[in-house]
């Protein structure tokens, strides 16, 4: 389980970095806890009405999130750039050339991406990002959308489980 720590700015309780940071801990935790539960042999499944498996589903939440949260505030992004090659919008387990990232490797940075971000970002939410596709405004948005963009393919996966049980 992810955990994350709330930062404490000048003597007080960030109540705006707290809902953030708790809202990602919350839904990366189930997002955790439901590929996890997913048996081996279901892990890269595409059923028929899919397009995706549920290995595609949580490289691409780790992927997305780590551009949203790091390219777009113009910080390094942590996630190696070639994982777009795979998860990136657009692309799908059908058109893999190679052995994708493993399941396990995938599982361990998602665990650890919300305290990366919180450490890298979390006293930055204010600061204003360039242009984007989310029209977001400052780092807590960009940090927002992301989130919002997980619960979606966190409903894809429940759909997948669904489907392959």
């Amino acid at each position: 389980m992810v955990k994350i720590i709330y930062p404490i700015y000048s003597g007080g309780f960030c109540m705006r970095a707290a809902y953030i940071f708790g809202l990602l801990e919350r839904y990366r935790n189930r997002l955790v806890q439901l590929a996890e539960s997913c048996p081996e042999e279901k892990r890269n499944v595409v059923p028929t009405g899919f397009n995706n498996s549920i290995h595609w589903q949580i490289g691409h939440v780790l992927t997305v999130t780590d551009r949203l949260a790091f390219a777009l505030a113009e910080q390094t992004p942590l996630v190696p750039a070639h994982y777009t090659s795979y998860f990136g919008n657009g692309t799908k387990p059908a058109d893999w050339q190679d052995a994708p990232p493993s399941w396990d490797s995938i599982i361990a940075d998602l665990k650890a991406q919300p305290g990366q971000i919180q450490e890298a970002l979390g006293d930055k939410l204010e600061l204003p990002v360039k242009e984007n596709f989310l029209k977001a405004e400052n780092i807590g948005e960009l940090i927002a959308g992301g989130i919002t963009h997980e619960c979606t393919h966190l409903g894809n996966i429940m759909a997948l489980m669904k489907v392959l049980k």
